[in-house]
């Protein structure tokens, strides 16, 4: 992949991986859009990053993913990259949970359902400018699942599976995934140590992305995974004990 030129559109850039994401590209030379729920977030990032190109809207309704549809259409056909990275995670006793059928259907809009719908919505526009890439933001849960994040490790697990088949099919589209670790960012707030900052795994997916590796593995996502093959028993015993 090129690095810089591109005209990139990242969900969930307000705040997060998605925020370190977005201030990479804008180095690099990049234009960059960025969506989000918040509109005070998205107001504070325009004020820091005049050059950014921002629009509030909710991915987890056919609403907002028409009114982002609209807006690229509108105003960014050669939008080039898309970066699937908006997320929730809700920690629960799925059993226990009075509210659990809400949460499933939230996070599963969010998490699985959003990223496959605009990317097919999108698909065709970035089928037609070259440098083309996809991006899915997964998770390391996506192939060891926490116990408490049910809902959670199942949409990343089937997001990595869309990714990889999505990968296959396309011809001019890059598809890339990257599976973090746990990572410092509001979402994680309070949950488990030894984190990782944003920026650095930002700086492993740029490597990777420059040299077109399509599977990115970052930091001790690569040993865990490595262990899991060996022992997934043991792998579980990591992931759950953080």
């Amino acid at each position: 992949m090129i690095l810089s030129g591109n005209k990139v559109l990242i969900t969930g850039g307000n705040k997060g991986i998605g925020l370190a994401l977005a201030k990479k590209f804008l180095k690099l030379n990049n234009q960059v859009i960025i969506t989000g729920r918040n509109v005070e977030d998205l107001q504070a990032v325009k004020q820091c990053f005049p050059e950014i190109h921002i629009i509030n809207c909710d991915l987890a309704t056919k609403e907002g993913l028409e009114k982002l549809t609209q807006y690229i259409k509108k105003e960014h056909q050669d939008l080039n990259v898309l970066i699937n990275n908006a997320g929730i995670q809700y920690n629960h006793t799925f059993a226990e949970d009075p509210e659990a059928i809400k949460k499933i259907e939230f996070e599963t809009q969010i998490n699985f359902l959003a990223p496959v719908k605009l990317t097919a919505l999108l698909l065709p526009i970035l089928e037609q400018n070259n440098n083309a890439a996809i991006v899915n933001v997964s998770s390391v849960l996506a192939l060891v699942p926490k116990v408490v994040a049910p809902i959670y490790c199942a949409n990343k697990a089937g997001l990595h599976i869309f990714t990889k088949t999505l990968r296959q099919q396309l011809k001019k589209v890059k598809v890339f995934e990257i599976l973090p670790p746990l990572v410092d960012t509001a979402m994680t707030k309070g949950r488990g140590k030894n984190k990782i900052t944003a920026e650095k795994l930002v700086d492993e997916f740029m490597i990777a992305f420059e040299k077109d590796r399509y599977e990115v593995r970052i930091g001790k996502v690569k040993l865990l995974l490595f262990l899991n093959r060996i022992s997934a028993g043991l792998a579980s015993r990591i992931i759950n004990k953080d």
